[in-house]
């Protein structure tokens, strides 16, 4: 029985002999810190089990974390059943109807992946489909974490060590987390992580919008939300910075949420107060950004490794060796992004409320600036697009006022292509006052105005298109990422080129006499610097994947059919960039489906998952995958953002890519 002040009196049946262990949900001081203080620690059950400690476990039979222990022997190829029931009510004969509940609720899970699967005929998609949905449900979990009173400790045990008052989160005293958040992964990560969260958010969006909805104003929430507007990166260092993708993911869940609402009703504008909502959430944390990443007020941005780990030579979350600073294209992107995320939520609640057009203004123009520094940083007539190489680089600035690009050929310079945003004219003609704005300053601004993509001339259903990219550019851009040689793996796109394989990038540092280095690492990283294993040298990561997909549909969105790109490079096929995102989800899938040979690539190095029935067919959802092969690589059940592939395998309108390859793959 377990009695909770709110949740009420739950009781656990178990059939059949076993063991019941009951333990305290506490830290063992005693061995973590050499503290003299007895009692049944957290880590009881395995010092039972594994250690053979008798001790370890309550004799009282009490405690508030419990465990139930069954022992069976089970010969070659027979199974044994262990049957558990947890119940609000007393029951005389709890497992009675133990088999009819159970069959019924497989039932009501079937009926609704049937809706959510949207007529998906494809037996294997429906399976991978569904499990990805089901890892990211599992991965929610109640997150408790009163900053405040881990500084002070628990007054039933010795005081912290004093150590704790200045190191990491001290100064977030006013987080107090009491809420059910979906993690990374609760095995290897169980804490909410901010940037995974948006990602988890747009996915989860499709089964459960309203959870999807909480864990964004959660986020901004005043029990989170730094009073400075800094959002919590994650439980081992809340002041570390993350992409601020939060208002895409705000935008991204609107839709979703209002397509499935107007599937109901027709008319509903979706939900407007969510919406508005975050938006304030999120002004304060754009000025955050803005105040505390702009180090030189010229709207070029540095955020640490911004969860790229090890991509760069240095450790972007330290000072740099031999002093200076670097403008960020990752990072420098990102605020652009969020620019164009902030103006089209902004419109949208301007639909409803005209007020909000001073903000849209505000984020065009911001965007514009953004922009114009990523071209010309400065006025110094140097940016971040390099046109010997035709790509976007960091560039470091040293003390003496010397600029110098990092040519490494990341997933750091492909960034800029998430910049990008389509309106529907009948979006601004109902923002009058915005247009009116938005076309005095492209016009009396011309030097602005050059920058943006193709503004003043009208796209498939005179769309407007705003990008940091024109066309000149996107195409470089496209032809170095759809490259085999670069970027295009056969399984998505590399985080590093495989051109860095046989030509490392060196940066000599004097200070620390030594050369830094980047090379091509397509599985676990070579090294322990920056992150250790989350390596971001090569492998295939499907968070920065999802985003490239959705921008380039959004690009075709403007462009429309006649706008085509070579893909791959070198094959000499044309294809449009709808035909491009179909490409790369059809490479992205096939990590998890079955290829012709009923293998799972995901698998590659693991003949017993491969071929054997009881594993075959449950897929794992690694952190990321070998460039080279698909093979996963990392934490083994980060559903998390790697979820994001079952968004990927919802059908779409016109979409192909699951009958249809545009060229052959080359893979084994």
């Amino acid at each position: 029985m377990a009695v909770h002040p709110t949740l009420g009196t739950y009781y656990l049946y178990v059939e059949g002999d076993a063991s019941k262990l009951f333990c305290e949900n506490e830290t063992n001081v005693a061995r973590l810190y050499g503290q003299q203080v007895k009692g049944y620690f957290k880590d009881a059950f395995h010092d039972f089990i594994v250690n053979k400690n008798s001790a370890a476990v309550n004799p009282s039979r009490c405690g508030t974390k419990a465990g139930v222990l069954f022992s069976a022997e089970v010969a070659s190829g027979q199974q044994a059943q262990f049957r558990l029931r947890l119940s609000a009510v007393q029951h005389d004969g709890p497992f009675a109807d133990f088999d009819q509940i159970l069959n019924e609720q497989r039932k009501d899970a079937d009926d609704f992946y049937l809706k959510v699967h949207m007529g998906q005929t494809n037996p294997d998609i429906r399976l991978v489909q569904r499990q990805a949905f089901a890892g990211m449900i599992w991965g929610k979990q109640y997150y408790a974490y009163d900053v405040r009173q881990w500084l002070q400790g628990d007054p039933a045990f010795p005081p912290p060590p004093a150590a704790r008052q200045t190191g990491r989160n001290a100064d977030w005293t006013h987080l107090d987390s009491g809420a059910i958040f979906s993690m990374p992964d609760k095995w290897e990560y169980p804490w909410f992580a901010a940037w995974d969260l948006g990602f988890h958010a747009v996915t989860l969006a499709l089964v459960d919008a309203e959870f999807a909805k909480k864990q964004l104003v959660n986020l901004g929430h005043v029990w989170y939300l730094h009073p400075d507007g800094q959002l919590p990166a994650y439980e081992w260092n809340f002041g570390d910075t993350n992409p601020p993708v939060h208002a895409w993911a705000t935008w991204r869940v609107f839709q979703i949420d209002r397509k499935q609402r107007r599937m109901q009703d027709p008319g509903d504008p979706g939900d407007i107060l969510f919406l508005e909502r975050v938006f304030q959430k999120l002004l304060l944390n754009f000025t955050w950004w803005v105040n505390k990443k702009d180090a030189h007020g010229r709207n070029l941005f540095q955020g640490g490794f911004l969860g790229l780990d090890n991509i760069g030579c240095f450790n972007r979350d330290e000072p740099l060796p031999d002093g200076g600073y670097l403008s960020q294209s990752d990072g420098t992107s990102w605020m652009a992004m969020y620019c164009l995320n902030l103006l089209r939520i902004a419109l949208e609640l301007a639909q409803h409320d005209h007020a909000y057009e001073d903000m849209a203004t505000k984020f065009f123009e911001h965007f514009l600036y953004i922009a114009q520094a990523m071209t010309d940083m400065g006025g110094k007539g140097i940016g971040l697009w390099d046109e010997q190489d035709n790509f976007y680089y960091d560039v470091l600035n040293l003390p003496d006022g010397e600029t110098v690009p990092i040519r490494v050929r990341s997933m750091v310079g492909l960034m800029p292509l998430f910049a990008v945003e389509t309106l529907e004219p009948r979006l601004l003609a109902n923002v009058p006052k915005f247009s009116r704005r938005m076309e005095w300053f492209l016009k009396y601004r011309p030097d602005l105005a050059n920058l943006v993509s193709r503004w003043t001339v009208p796209g498939v259903g005179e769309r407007k298109l705003l990008s940091l990219l024109r066309g000149h550019r996107m195409k470089a851009l496209l032809r170095r990422m759809l490259d085999p040689e670069e970027f295009l793996s056969d399984y998505g796109v590399r985080s590093v080129s495989r051109y860095h394989r046989d030509h490392p990038f060196a940066h000599y540092s004097p200070l620390l006499g030594k050369t830094l280095s980047v090379d091509y690492e397509p599985s676990e990283s070579r090294s322990r610097l920056f992150g250790g294993n989350s390596n971001w040298r090569g492998p295939i990561w499907l968070p920065v994947n999802f985003l490239i997909i959705e921008s380039l549909q959004k690009f075709h969105h403007y462009y429309g059919d006649d706008f085509k790109v070579e893909c791959p490079t070198g094959s000499g096929q044309f294809v449009t960039l709808t035909q491009v995102a179909e490409e790369i989800t059809r490479r992205l899938a096939g990590i998890f489906l079955e290829n012709a040979s009923g293998l799972r690539q995901v698998n590659a190095l693991y003949p017993k998952f491969q071929q054997d029935a009881n594993f075959r067919d449950y897929v794992p959802f690694y952190e990321f995958f070998d460039g080279d092969t698909g093979r996963g690589v990392g934490a083994s059940h980060q559903t998390g953002w790697t979820g994001t592939i079952a968004k990927l395998l919802q059908p779409r309108p016109g979409y192909t890519w699951a009958t249809k390859a545009i060229v052959a793959s080359n893979k084994p």
